[in-house]
């Protein structure tokens, strides 16, 4: 497109009737012609460089999802004998931003709640576990029923992909 600009100009169109033709602004016709007079042909390359550089590499952002996936160190499992254990009591039982932050932190990948929540919505993943209270081995639990009417709207949060749970840190 930035070549047929130049061609077009060569051709003797002026810049609103090079706009129609591309199908973009005049500003922008103009922007290209200034890049492609001042810098010949590499004028008309993306600058390379542009916008904020990420703080972190890809690597490190697998290795925060993957993180995810695991046990919280901190969360009850049975022991084949029957006893409860987990692996270690002082750490997180469920994970949250900031128990997921201080793991990737423990990892050496410098790395904020925030920046997690955002990588991880970005990735689809979900970090947030179904309340204990809503769901049980127990034959004899009787889950909550339906809403109360057809009518009621439900809440926007209802319709994410993850489980409903506090957003505690």
């Amino acid at each position: 497109m930035r070549a047929r600009m130049v061609e077009l100009s060569w051709a003797g169109l002026r810049v609103p009737a090079i706009a129609d033709e591309v199908g973009c602004g005049q500003k922008t016709v103009r922007r290209w012609l200034h890049r492609f007079n001042c810098s010949g042909l590499q004028g008309l390359d993306d600058l390379g460089g542009q916008g904020r550089k990420r703080r972190i590499t890809e690597e490190e952002r697998s290795r925060i999802i993957a993180l995810v996936k695991t046990v919280p160190p901190g969360r009850l499992r049975w022991e084949p004998v029957g006893e409860l254990w987990a692996f270690d009591e002082s750490g997180p039982a469920e994970w949250t931003l900031d128990s997921l932050a201080a793991a990737a932190r423990a990892e050496g990948i410098e790395v904020g709640r925030s920046q997690i929540r955002r990588i991880l919505i970005a990735e689809g993943v979900c970090w947030r576990r179904t309340r204990s209270w809503t769901r049980s081995k127990d034959p004899g639990f009787a889950g909550k029923g339906h809403g109360s009417s057809a009518s009621t709207p439900s809440h926007p949060t209802a319709r994410r992909s993850c489980a409903p749970t506090s957003w505690g840190r």
